[in-house]
């Protein structure tokens, strides 16, 4: 079906052309088929990286053609920048400063007419300042990059209070449906008391390893070989990750908090940090001096019949980060490999906490959820010229 025929057209531009993001174009190209049926045309009118945008010539009446967008993909991939693909034609490319600047063009220009969907996928809270004026525009926002939504209170509440213009399933769980399982049962007024979940595919796999007998430094090594850790594995192991992931649900309840009131237990020691050695002396040298303290409460949690989580805790007083103790036989003590699992509890479901469970990590699943997010935005743009 042709975009002219398409019953909702949304123009997007992507910051972050990452990992995350060269899935995600990767995915509109390949469901094209699909979406034309439903009668959605999703239209790349730009897509920046941390130094430049690439832009279509008439951002109003065209996007990137997807064999512009396919080669983008395997441009970024080689490390090659976005200004080699301007022979390509059809397109522009601005650096920064200048870069940010032509994407507000964008959303004063589209925003209040055609509409437009500001994508983050990239890593940083400088888009921050974007993404608010991009709202003010009249544009909608979708994230699967956390940091614009845990910065200043302020900041999260200027975003989400335009809920029906953002979406951000994806900074939580990748795919899952955690964002959408809260804000259903907070609007039909059963009040969530608590949110228990293991939020990392990397400690979550590395919590079941060592439950097996395995050495801590091994199964970081052996986490680290899969893919499955940041190049420095102690970004994982800090646990702020999983904080991020926690203030974003903790605010979702209502809590204006910030990262400060978080308690976060960080797997290794501060003498252990960045700021003292390198990661080859970390995963060489540091990570063996950590053994003999883990297993010591792997054996003390199997004494007591549990078995040791990564988790956070959100309640009614606070959130907190950190190694918990749970029954081998709870959703979260049968947790294998790198799945994340989240229970919610309400007065609906304070006895039986509703679980959502499954893979919740990881460039493909975490595109497909942007992707997902994207499209449930169409009802906004069926009305538009």
């Amino acid at each position: 079906m042709p975009q002219a025929q398409a019953r909702a057209v949304l123009p997007v531009v992507l910051l972050g052309c990452g990992g995350v993001g060269r899935h995600l174009l990767r995915h509109i190209v390949s469901c094209r088929p699909l979406h034309a049926n439903q009668g959605v045309a999703i239209r790349v009118v730009g897509v920046a990286d941390s130094s430049s945008l690439l832009v279509a010539d008439d951002v109003r009446a065209s996007g990137l053609d997807d064999a512009l967008l396919n080669d983008l993909c395997s441009a970024k991939s080689a490390g090659s920048p976005l200004s080699s693909l301007l022979a390509r034609g059809h397109c522009q490319v601005f650096n920064k400063p200048e870069a940010m600047g032509k994407v507000i063009d964008a959303a004063t220009m589209l925003g209040r007419t055609t509409g437009l969907v500001i994508v983050d996928c990239s890593a940083t809270y400088d888009t921050v300042g974007v993404l608010k004026d991009a709202v003010d525009h009249g544009c909608c926002v979708v994230l699967a990059n956390k940091k614009p939504l845990t910065c200043a209170y302020e900041d999260f509440k200027k975003l989400t209070s335009h809920f029906r213009q953002i979406r951000f399933e994806s900074t939580v769980g990748a795919g899952l449906p955690v964002i959408a399982s809260v804000t259903r049962i907070i609007a039909s007024g059963d009040p969530v008391s608590r949110i228990v979940g293991s939020l990392s595919g990397t400690l979550g796999y590395v919590m079941s390893e060592l439950e097996d007998g395995n050495f801590f430094s091994e199964v970081v090594k052996t986490a680290k070989a899969l893919g499955y850790t940041e190049p420095d594995p102690r970004d994982d192991l800090s646990g702020m990750d999983v904080a991020r992931k926690a203030l974003i649900l903790a605010r979702l309840l209502g809590q204006q908090i910030s990262m400060e009131n978080i308690n976060v237990e960080s797997l290794y020691p501060s003498e252990l940090g960045p700021e003292v050695m390198s990661t080859t002396d970390f995963l060489e040298s540091g990570l063996a001096k950590l053994d003999e303290t883990i297993e010591e409460k792997v054996k003390a949690a199997s004494l007591r019949g549990n078995v040791l989580r990564y988790v956070c805790v959100i309640g009614n007083t606070g959130c907190q980060v950190g190694l918990q103790e749970v029954p081998k036989d709870s959703a979260l003590g049968r947790l294998r490999g790198s799945d994340n699992v989240v229970e919610i509890y309400s007065r609906c479901y304070e006895s039986s906490p509703l679980v959502i469970q499954g893979a919740g990590a990881g460039n493909d699943t975490t595109a497909a959820g942007v992707l997902a997010d994207i499209i449930d935005l169409q009802d906004l743009f069926q009305a538009r010229p």
